[in-house]
């Protein structure tokens, strides 16, 4: 997902949700993928670990969430999740049929009830410097362009020493991961780093953003055990 997507298999998804989903309660989904004839896909690649990837996030993008649907069989993916608040989100789930190239793609907006929160507009960052989890990462590029291949570079310090961080940890088989979403929600892109040498401080991503406009970037790394996730509002110019 961090270029124009070739070789990738046809898909279609059933998605299954109880009615009347609450927020902050345990909600069972399920996700059935088929073919473009409508029969169920047997088998997946496993990719960064996991046969499926699957993306949460709010309709302002305040939220953000990643996890993996259990394989079931015959086609079936399972979860169970909560929401934070009501309101309107998007789910997005990346796999790979036996035999794929590049991932396939399914979304679904689900609505949740309950008290909805307040929206939080999406505000460019000033500062591309972020303390999160007692790091503190800065987000560089070599250019922000859209349509042109970008190289994304996540710089990890420790926040009280202000030390290099050369010690991460893989996180589902990279150094990282990091997803980017455009402001209406409609353009995404899962991003896997570039082969590095070493475990930090710098991981760098290549990507391409498909249209100019305001993203929301989140990246994913791993220190000591623990995940922490770095989130980033951007500006990509044409």
């Amino acid at each position: 997902m961090s270029a124009t997507p070739t070789d990738v298999i046809p898909t279609k998804s059933e998605w299954t949700i109880t009615n009347h989903p609450n927020a902050n309660e345990e909600i069972p989904f399920s996700i059935l993928i088929k073919d473009k004839s409508g029969k169920p896909i047997q088998t997946f690649e496993t990719i960064h670990e996991k046969k499926m990837h699957l993306f949460i996030v709010s309709k302002d993008l305040s939220y953000f969430s990643h996890i993996h649907p259990k394989y079931k069989g015959n086609g079936e993916f399972d979860f169970t999740t909560s929401f934070p608040a009501g309101g309107d989100y998007k789910l997005i789930s990346e796999f790979t049929p036996k035999g794929g190239g590049d991932p396939s793609v399914e979304s679904q907006w689900v609505h949740i009830d309950g008290e909805t929160a307040e929206g939080i507009p999406l505000v460019l960052d000033q500062k591309l410097t972020k303390v999160v989890n007692g790091k503190k990462v800065t987000l560089s590029f070599d250019h922000i362009m859209a349509g042109m291949t970008v190289h994304m570079n996540f710089t990890i310090r420790d926040a009280a020493s202000n030390q290099p961080i050369k010690n991460l940890q893989p996180y589902l088989g990279a150094m990282g991961h990091a997803v980017a979403m455009s402001g209406d929600a409609e353009k995404y892109l899962h991003i896997h780093p570039m082969a590095t040498e070493g475990n930090g401080p710098k991981v760098t991503f290549m990507t391409v953003f498909p249209k100019k406009g305001i993203y929301k970037v989140w990246g994913q790394f791993q220190h000591e055990g623990q995940v922490f996730t770095v989130p980033f509002v951007i500006n990509v110019e044409n």
